[in-house]
């Protein structure tokens, strides 16, 4: 784009990263040249947004977004502007959301170009809107949450002004679209920093927006001999903190795997939540839904939730319900999650660190092995095909599974003595 005339920057969250020495994820450009221009300029590009200027360039490396100058009209959806201007490279800087994702970076000067003070704010380590906040915010909603993502996963500040505007704001997160709001969501729980976002979610009031079931865990004790650590919105957010890098759908059962706690918290002999795991996979479901979650991962989610008790019962079960628990297609994320879980409470591991070393030395044949009997076995010795079949089939099985039954011959005779044929 140069070579052909064109003022052409890195922009954005790469130029951060880089002064932060963060590798980046991306580089964006922004530049001179109009959507057309740049389109004349590579062999394969896409529009995702030609009327606002956008354009992805496909190169062999790598795709790169190249976002023409401009200015930003009206915004009316509390999302989009309702049309652009192509202008100069200060007007783009100032349409920014906060300062220090906001500044340019010229490749063959290898200068910092920085019409809005980015540098100063990276230095002090503030988030900050480029210009008055309530407008920034107005402008488009989710940026109330990405203020708390950034200062979250930085572990910066957020400056006066800024916090305050959040505060005021909070309610309007709600008119953002529930697919931005979770993909938000997943990024402040997945990428560090979940505990300082989620506390300054609860500080400016998003999070009885967002999350008001997490908003309820405050205040909500718990029996000290168990979770020395506090109350239930405590021993969350220090599970939070440990959820870097973790797959979506194990970060947001870690989030919501004690959703239930509030609402069946009974004081008895001690302080019991009889059911939470129940109740709290009822909840987690209606989260995941108002989320706009996909179907896999509600399902994976809701499981964790309502499984992540049993792992404490994992050593007594039977050889066949304990194989057939660890089989499943979550366990390894619902071990993670209880491994999380205790290191955020009383600290001990010894039942994860037994499942762990179980499912690490026991053959996979032997916790799925190939079924000695199936429908067509019992259909050839003569019996019609019902839902006997279910209860016979999974009988084997689970003999099997325990290893008193080894062989096919010995599973017929089991069949024939165990429900034998009228005559």
């Amino acid at each position: 784009m140069r070579r052909a005339g064109h003022r052409a920057l890195f922009a954005g969250g790469c130029v951060r990263d880089m002064l932060l020495g963060t590798p980046p994820k991306d580089y964006d450009v922004a530049t001179s040249a109009t959507p057309g221009e740049v389109a004349a300029l590579f062999d394969k590009t896409i529009h995702v947004g030609a009327s606002f200027g956008v354009t992805v360039v496909v190169l062999p490396e790598a795709q790169f977004e190249v976002t023409t100058f401009r200015t930003d009209g009206p915004y009316t959806d509390g999302r989009h502007p309702a049309f652009v201007q192509f202008r100069g490279e200060v007007e783009d800087a100032q349409r920014r959301d906060f300062t220090i994702n906001a500044m340019f970076f010229d490749p063959e000067s290898e200068q910092i170009v920085d019409y809005v003070r980015g540098q100063d704010d990276l230095d002090s380590r503030l988030i900050r809107t480029v210009g008055e906040p309530r407008q920034r915010f107005a402008e488009d909603h989710l940026r109330l949450l990405r203020a708390v993502r950034f200062a979250g996963r930085l572990r910066f500040a957020i400056e006066p002004a800024t916090f305050d505007a959040i505060r005021e704001m909070a309610h309007l997160v709600t008119t953002t679209s529930a697919e931005r709001i979770r993909d938000e969501l997943t990024k402040i729980l997945t990428e560090g920093g979940a505990r300082s976002a989620l506390e300054l979610m609860d500080e400016t009031g998003l999070l009885e927006h967002v999350l008001p079931e997490i908003a309820q865990m405050k205040g909500v004790e718990q029996p000290p001999e168990f979770h020395p650590e506090g109350d239930v919105f405590t021993h969350t957010l220090i599970l939070a903190d440990m959820l870097k890098g973790a797959p979506p759908t194990l970060a947001f059962g870690a989030l919501l795997h004690d959703v239930g706690k509030p609402a069946t918290m009974t004081v008895e002999d001690r302080i019991r939540f009889n059911n939470h795991d129940k109740i709290g996979a009822e909840m987690a479901e209606a989260i995941c839904k108002r989320l706009r979650m996909s179907n896999h991962d509600t399902e994976r989610i809701v499981w964790l939730v309502d499984q992540h008790m049993r792992l404490a019962h994992a050593p007594q079960m039977r050889v066949s319900k304990l194989k057939r628990f660890v089989r499943e297609p979550g366990f390894p994320e619902l071990l993670q999650l209880g491994r999380l879980d205790c290191l955020a409470s009383h600290g001990d591991t010894k039942t994860i660190d037994w499942i762990e070393h179980y499912v690490d030395k026991i053959p996979p044949d032997a916790i799925r092995p190939t079924p000695l009997l199936t429908g067509d076995d019992l259909i050839a010795l003569g019996y019609t095909p019902s839902p006997l079949f279910g209860e016979i089939l999974r009988t084997i099985e689970d003999a099997q599974l325990e290893g008193s039954i080894p062989t096919k011959k010995a599973a017929l005779e089991y069949v024939r003595s165990h429900w034998p044929l009228p005559h």
